[in-house]
């Protein structure tokens, strides 16, 4: 695997730009907390010169209140003061009655001018006094409407501003539990930068760990082949060893039989050995070296038939390692404590697979083949001594191909076992992914939240408003029908003056 290559650069690339948009976010959110509190430094404002206005109309009212008293108190006096008039107006009249039937009894009384002149006169300023008490009525009924208008007018504004304090309550209320879900969202980003720093640190040795292995596979790879290369280059050198003791045992046969031939042309008839017996001999040997032959080939085919299985299954085992170390879910706490031995065990499963690439059998033909044939020369018995060497070694090749495959078996073991912590290592990143993402998931709910609570409160002022302007149309209109209730009332006690006049 080459640099270029590498998974963990595009994790973390992506994982930077996530916390570039997760810091836009933030600043957005910290502008409208900014926003926000200007709303409501302007709202507790605009509450405190409500209060002002409040006080300032509670003062008024009192005033306005105490001088409907003193008009109330007026009024109570001007209509007693009215009474009286009227009173003193029937008394004079009954006089005026009195006096004209004691005119008719007697006529040499009194002359009635005399009488009638200052009743006339008290009459008259009886009238005019009620006149102006009824211009003082009137004066203060107007003054009492205006009152009662001014009266209206402050419980509308008092109502307005009840209902617009209510509203601000409502808003800071709001604004209060908008603050609380930003201090979460602001804990659990501070929260997921902690997770974020973490994993960027756990990659970071991760990719440390996989150059060590990558560097420790190379490493291994190289002395598996080198020792390839030179148990290749033994073997061939100990086949070209035997290939040169066969022809030396053959040249030294071909020259025992020249030498016996040349001594049997010297020697009689009786003397001459029987070269019958020798081609058996011979040909009995030259059986146990085919045969020989014939089982070192299907060793050979056994040791080729393993090592293509353990190339196979070396390809197969480096494929799945390199397909664990591509997956982007690789991003998982690796154990500390296990590196030295996974690159341990991964060295060894390298070295065992190298050392085991040949098997070889110990089903070879024994010494005991060459010791049956009783050679009558020298070089014969060279021969067999030979053929027990390299049976030996055939032998000694047999019991270390058979450790080779106890390695292979613990290698592969290993291997199992590093498949397990790989699959668990990515259940668990696949875990905290889901926790991430749910994460995400619910701080979008929250900015959700908090835009239809902003929208809910724009809605909120807007109904306020129209309410408001509703209910003063409303108090305009009970004022106008208020305003022809207290003219009619005012117009019945003047129709009722005019009659008595």
């Amino acid at each position: 695997m080459t640099a270029g290559e590498n998974p963990f650069a595009s994790n973390t690339s992506s994982l930077q730009s996530q916390l570039k948009e997760k810091d836009k976010e933030l600043l957005a959110a910290k502008a409208e907390i900014k926003a926000l509190r200007t709303n409501e430094e302007l709202k507790n404002g605009a509450f405190g010169e409500l209060r002002e206005n409040m006080r300032k109309l509670e003062e008024r009212l009192e005033v306005s209140k105490n001088l409907a008293e003193q008009k109330e108190m007026e009024m109570k006096k001007l209509e007693e003061e009215k009474e009286d008039a009227l009173a003193a107006q029937d008394a004079a009249e009954e006089a005026l009655r009195r006096v004209y039937t004691h005119q008719q009894e007697d006529d040499d009384s009194l002359p009635l001018e005399s009488v009638i002149a200052p009743l006339e006169s008290q009459i008259k300023i009886q009238k005019h006094q009620i006149s102006a008490l009824q211009e003082d009525k009137k004066a203060l009924e107007r003054l009492t409407k205006s009152k009662e208008s001014a009266l209206l007018e402050a419980e509308r504004i008092l109502k307005s501003a009840l209902e617009r304090g209510l509203i601000v309550e409502e808003v800071q209320n709001h604004n209060f539990e908008l603050r609380r879900q930003i201090e979460i969202c602001q804990e659990e980003y501070k929260f997921l930068e902690k997770i974020n720093r973490q994993k960027v640190l756990e990659i970071e040795k991760l990719s440390q760990t996989i150059g060590e292995l990558e560097e420790a596979i190379l490493a291994g790879g190289t002395a598996a082949n080198a020792v390839r290369d030179y148990r290749r280059q033994i073997s061939q050198l100990n086949a070209n060893k035997r290939t040169l003791e066969r022809e030396l045992a053959r040249v030294k046969v071909s020259a025992s039989r020249v030498a016996l031939a040349v001594a049997n042309e010297w020697k009689d008839e009786n003397d001459r050995v029987m070269p019958v017996k020798q081609w058996l001999e011979e040909r009995r040997l030259l059986h146990g070296e085919m045969q020989k032959l014939k089982d070192k080939l299907a060793v050979s085919e056994r040791t080729a038939k393993a090592e293509s299985q353990l190339k196979e299954r070396l390809k197969l085992r480096l494929k799945t390692i390199e397909d664990g170390l591509k997956s982007p879910n690789m991003f998982c706490i690796s154990r500390t404590t296990t590196k030295s031995e996974k690159s341990g065990k991964i060295l060894g499963f390298l070295t065992s697979g190298g050392g085991g690439s040949k098997k070889r059998s110990s089903s070879q033909p024994r010494g005991s083949v060459t010791g049956r044939i009783h050679a009558v020369n020298q070089p014969i018995n060279r021969a067999a001594e030979t053929d027990g060497k390299e049976n030996s070694k055939i032998l000694t090749n047999g019991l270390s191909d058979q450790d080779a495959k106890e390695e292979d078996m613990v290698s592969g073991f290993l291997y199992d076992r590093l498949q397990k912590e790989v699959i668990a290592l990515r259940k668990v990143c696949e875990s905290k992914e889901g926790t991430i993402n749910a994460k995400n998931e619910e701080i979008k709910m929250l900015l959700k939240k908090v835009d239809a609570l902003t929208k809910a409160i724009e809605v909120e002022t807007k109904k306020a408003k129209r309410e408001a302007a509703a209910r003063e149309k409303e108090n305009a209109l009970a004022m106008l029908n208020e305003e022809s209730k207290q003219c009619r009332k005012a117009n019945l006690p003047r129709s009722r003056v005019h009659n008595s006049r």
